[in-house]
């Protein structure tokens, strides 16, 4: 008898909880409003999915086009999957990255393990030069972490890339890690991109951290087993263009099929791979679109554009305000809204969710974020001046940098092209910094105003190093400021210290 009732208490209570998970229905749920003849409006349903599937794979698959973009630059450039790029002087206008810095001689490049397991090897961390970067899959997300601060701690590393379905031709993971390889986490992709910033020490200069570059050594497993490695390629960039920025036009496309060519399709992007073929995209498949696909693509594209943009310019998306004081701002200046994921690593996946919206905002204008932040660099964003109009091209701003940034290393103030989120182009200098200091005329307080216009014609004399352009030799005008500071003094120096808004003195 009593099994009966237990049996009986049980169901009731599965059909009570399967009745909390229905939607209450009201007595009109039958009522469709005529749905039929409305449908008959819609006489493009083709093209209309074309465009509304467009736009959802631009956003979906912003993070893997902004890594798999840094290839195909490598090879425009002359280099290919496994060239290690490198600079001996910090990046300039002629350097197409998104918000990169002007103040770092990178090292860079992809590896691909299409054909088999890779090794990137890195150096050690020497007297002079020390590694700060991270390794990041097709999709983006940071594997890895290298130098004093990562995986190697400062030792150097020969850091193992095995593919997503490796037979264990040369030994499972665990006995390839006893061998002394670093084994990187989460590789569900055949893709990885790296970029190495390079800290300065006791002197060294950016011709020292070139040099560096040439310890970093790409290699397949295989030749490091068989004891035939072939020497890397490395390619000098110093004085060449280099491009890997997004464009939103149809490259934008063409670099969501080559993801999808070169990688594997992830249980989890199923969905949204099938939807792709709308527009011509079909994994082992020849890229060739139709006009309509090519028209219904850009347009969607334009749509997600607007949406990403959007996003980046609304206060509390993708930047918050960073000074706050009873539910008050104290001042224009934003931080990066990450949110938990900066703790997690980046997957830019919660739960259950994967955070789309998110994740594309977020990869729309930064790149290669670390595993593990360390908070070697703090970015501040401003995108208004000090009445809280967005920053435009036409009028002339003033920033007052004070005396007491608290940074151990030093500040700079970076002007971006808000189109394209990138150093504006055709200008000599992108910004102003600690560096340009001996150079500045200062204030009674030791503090420096930094002017900011759209021509330089009326600089008055003198006062050169303290004015920076916005002009761009594009024609998108609009802009923003990255304002960093390089290894903060404390974790919480922006409880005690605020930087000035920017002012509009066009006015």
């Amino acid at each position: 008898m009593k099994t009966k009732l237990s049996l009986i208490a049980i169901a009731a209570t599965l059909m009570s909880a399967a009745s909390l998970a229905l939607t209450p229905t009201g007595k009109n749920f039958n009522d469709t409003g005529n749905i039929l003849a409305r449908s008959k409006q819609h006489t493009n349903i083709e093209y209309d999915i074309m465009v509304q599937r467009a736009t959802q794979a631009a956003i979906y698959y912003m993070p893997a086009v902004a890594q798999v973009d840094f290839i195909k630059a490598t090879k425009r450039a002359g280099g290919d999957y496994g060239t290690v790029n490198y600079v001996t002087k910090p990046f300039g206008s002629d350097k197409g990255f998104l918000t990169a810095n002007d103040t770092t001689a990178y090292a860079w490049g992809s590896i691909s393990t299409n054909k088999g397991a890779m090794v990137v090897e890195v150096p050690p961390m020497t007297y002079k030069i020390d590694y700060f970067g991270s390794f990041i899959s097709a999709w983006h997300v940071p594997m890895i972490d290298v130098g004093s601060k990562g995986a190697d701690e400062g030792k150097g590393g020969k850091y193992l890339f095995l593919p997503p379905k490796y037979d264990g031709k040369y030994g499972t993971a665990t006995a390839l890690e006893a061998k002394g390889y670093i084994i990187v986490p989460n590789m569900d992709g055949h893709d990885a991109s790296y970029s190495f910033r390079p800290t300065l020490l006791n002197g060294a200069t950016h011709v020292d951290a070139g040099k560096h570059a040439k310890g970093v050594k790409v290699y397949s497993l295989a030749e490091a087993i068989e004891g035939d490695i072939e020497p890397t390629q490395y390619m000098d960039l110093t004085n060449e263009p280099y491009d890997c920025l997004p464009y939103y036009n149809m490259t934008f496309i063409e670099d969501i099929n080559d993801v999808v060519q070169n990688n594997p399709v992830r249980e989890k992007d199923r969905a949204v791979y099938s939807m792709l073929q709308s527009i011509g995209i079909k994994k082992g498949k020849e890229f060739n679109p139709t006009p309509s696909q090519k028209k219904a693509a850009l347009e969607g594209l334009e749509l997600a554009y607007s949406y990403m943009q959007k996003r980046f310019t609304t206060e509390g998306q993708t930047v918050a305000p960073l000074w706050v004081k009873d539910g008050n701002k104290l001042s224009e200046w934003s931080f990066w809204n990450f949110g938990e994921q900066a703790q997690m690593g980046f997957p830019f996946e919660y739960g259950e969710e994967v955070l789309v919206d998110k994740r594309a905002a977020s990869y729309f204008y930064v790149t290669f974020l670390p595993s593990k932040l360390g908070g070697a660099t703090f970015y501040l964003t401003g995108l208004r001046d000090s009445d809280g109009n967005l920053l435009n091209g036409n009028d002339t701003y003033k920033l007052n940098v004070p005396a007491d940034v608290p940074a151990k290393d030093f500040w700079s103030a970076i002007v971006y092209n808000m189109e394209t989120k990138n150093f504006n182009r055709g200008v000599d200098r992108v910004g102003a910094s600690t560096k340009d200091l001996d150079k500045m005329v200062k204030n009674a307080d030791d503090s420096v105003d930094v002017y900011y216009a759209p021509n330089l014609d009326e600089v008055p004399k003198g006062f050169e190093a303290n004015w920076v352009t916005t002009k761009s030799a594009t024609d998108a005008k609009d802009w923003f400021f990255l304002f960093r500071l390089y290894r903060p003094e404390t974790k919480e120096w922006f409880k005690t210290w605020m930087l000035n808004d920017v002012e509009n003195i066009s006015k």
